[in-house]
């Protein structure tokens, strides 16, 4: 049997915590940050869990999580 595959952009996107957990950054962080507000910016910077409907297609992209990255 073939191995399976990591899908390397989720891997680059998503991070897996010590207790199995998947978090993500959130969106807005790239560019024109000039014109948002400091506790806006706060907000975005801060990763998050992903959400329970999420959790099982991005357990697919990533087989061997068993561990941090």
């Amino acid at each position: 049997m073939p191995k399976m595959k990591t899908h390397k952009s989720a891997a680059k996107r998503y991070k897996v915590t010590a207790t199995g957990k998947i978090v993500r950054r959130k969106a807005g962080i790239g560019h024109l940050l000039q014109n948002k507000s400091g506790s806006r910016k706060r907000r975005i910077f801060k990763t998050i869990s992903i959400s329970d409907s999420h959790f099982k297609l991005i357990s697919k992209e990533l087989p061997y999580k068993k561990y941090a990255r």
